[in-house]
């Protein structure tokens, strides 16, 4: 049973359709076709209209597609505001990935610090262990840098804590941010932290909902699926 719920705007590159595609039309919020080129012409199909092939895995709108924006002349169009991810969601994604770098450091210097503790003197082993922690606390933040570019720019666009809450990071038109953006966007958090955070709270009095750091690198953090 379709469920108009299910269609989200996807920043996915890969199968992007073709002009020879034969497309799924939701039309009035049911799934129809497939057509052709020629069938989408008759239904006056529109740059918002969702849209699917049997190589896409979610429905989006037809300005998204680059095949029926040439064919059609459509322009690519912002996202519509009701897919932007909350500061609730925004928050709760980023505590769940500072758990899971911090415990993957804190999970390795245990291993470390138990072969040690075999091998090495007591005073020696206590002074190994201040280092170990000093280590930890040093390049977490960095290993969170790398672990959320790359993420980010992946093909599920955002980190395990965003995934597990359904939102990702996209450019204003919901396609894959480049690993170049996406470290622009990271690196602007230290801006966001600057202003006392005042950049992160930002995204309550705007649209679509962009922290400071969002502004600056032109990216937005959408929901997976669409709340209606």
């Amino acid at each position: 049973m379709f469920k108009f719920d299910s269609m989200q705007p996807s920043g996915n590159n890969i199968d992007i359709p073709t002009a020879n595609d034969q497309y799924i039309l939701v039309i009035n919020g049911k799934p129809d076709g497939p057509f052709s080129i020629a069938q989408l012409k008759e239904h006056n199909i529109k740059p918002g209209d969702f849209v699917k092939t049997a190589a896409m895995d979610d429905y989006k709108e037809a300005h998204e597609i680059a095949a029926l924006r040439q064919l059609f002349g459509f322009s690519r169009q912002p996202l519509p505001l009701q897919y932007f991810g909350s500061f609730d969601q925004r928050a709760l994604a980023s505590i769940i990935d500072w758990l899971i770098v911090f415990g993957v450091f804190v999970l390795a210097a245990f291993v470390v610090m138990l072969i040690l503790l075999v091998v090495i003197p007591g005073e020696e082993y206590k002074m190994i262990r201040i280092g170990i922690t000093a280590v930890i606390v040093a390049l977490t933040p960095f290993a969170k840098l790398i672990y959320n570019i790359k993420m980010e720019s992946g093909p599920k666009q955002g980190t395990y804590g965003k995934q597990l809450v359904k939102i990702r990071v996209c450019d204003i038109y919901g396609e894959r941010i480049t690993p170049s953006k996406a470290f622009n966007r990271n690196a602007a958090k230290l801006l966001s932290v600057a202003t006392l955070f005042v950049g992160y709270l930002m995204c309550f009095f705007n649209k679509k909902q962009q922290c400071l750091h969002d502004m600056l690198a032109d990216t937005l953090i959408i929901k997976d699926r669409l709340d209606v």
